[in-house]
């Protein structure tokens, strides 16, 4: 009886902690999308109360889909985040299947060059991949972005689709050698499918940066034509007024690509989302 009693202290404990962090992460979100539905002077007056008949407002929303480039700007960061996850997540199962399968001279030292980039971040690359990015005329390309990315994300995608490569069993991979299936096939039809879960998984973790990045897009992309959705909103930021009705609105918008994601990933994982 006691040690029931003791498990279930435990579980009410981890759950009360995982469910502070819950809230202390999902508070802010709360109030910049409560905020967005609201006018200026509500916004400053009662910030932390919900909009009202008397407080509700759309004037933000409006200024940033009609007023404002910021279609353009969302579109540019899906089409960069969309490719740019599907490079990582292609070339890093292909370099995980060959690092898993195959043993070779080096390999560890392979595998331990893609692990290293998970320690050194890639901005303290930034004056060489600007001056390749010169070199090659893609400054101010959506291709600039999608390769840096790809290059970002890559080391995390690796590690994590190597270990979950290497708990699947060989006897379906040399079953389709026996078949006369190529390699390619192989990874194609037989181990690619089998690393969905892995994949939303490395899908969760390099999307975020992607899509919250500011760095590269200011230093590789800053022209009107391929601004993203990060660098776009601060065209409503000045110097000495804000419309922080069009702010909270973009960041609301903005929002809403990273929940599809969690949802997909919850509904994959088969936890409800």
């Amino acid at each position: 009886m006691l040690t029931i009693r003791k498990t279930m202290s435990a579980r009410l404990t981890a759950h009360g902690v995982l469910l502070f962090f819950s809230l202390l992460a999902l508070m802010p979100i709360a109030l910049v999308v409560m905020n967005a539905f609201k006018s200026r002077e509500a916004i400053f007056s009662t910030p932390l109360a919900l909009p009202t008949s008397q407080t509700f407002a759309l004037e933000g929303f409006r200024s940033v889909l009609f007023e404002s480039n910021f279609l353009g700007y969302f579109g540019n960061s899906m089409i960069v985040t969309v490719v740019a996850l599907a490079g990582t997540i292609l070339f890093g199962a292909m370099a995980a299947f060959a690092l898993s399968e195959y043993r070779f001279r080096f390999s560890g030292a392979v595998g331990l060059f893609f692990t290293v980039g998970l320690m050194i971040p890639i901005r303290l690359g930034t004056v060489g991949i600007l001056d390749m990015m010169v070199r090659a005329d893609l400054v101010n390309t959506r291709s600039a972005l999608i390769l840096v990315y790809i290059a970002q994300g890559l080391p995390v995608a690796i590690f994590v689709l190597t270990e979950f490569m290497r708990t699947l069993s060989s006897d379906l991979k040399n079953a389709g050698r026996v078949d006369g299936l190529s390699e390619y096939a192989i990874f194609f039809s037989l181990v690619l499918p089998l690393l969905r879960p892995s994949m939303v998984s490395v899908a969760v973790f390099t999307m975020i940066p992607i899509w919250n990045d500011l760095w590269f897009p200011l230093i590789l992309a800053p022209s009107e034509e391929t601004k993203t959705v990060t660098l776009g909103s601060q065209v409503f930021l000045g110097q000495y007024v804000t419309n922080w009705n069009a702010v909270l609105a973009a960041l609301t918008l903005s929002i809403l690509p990273i929940l599809a994601l969690y949802v997909v990933a919850a509904e994959e994982q088969g936890v409800p989302p």
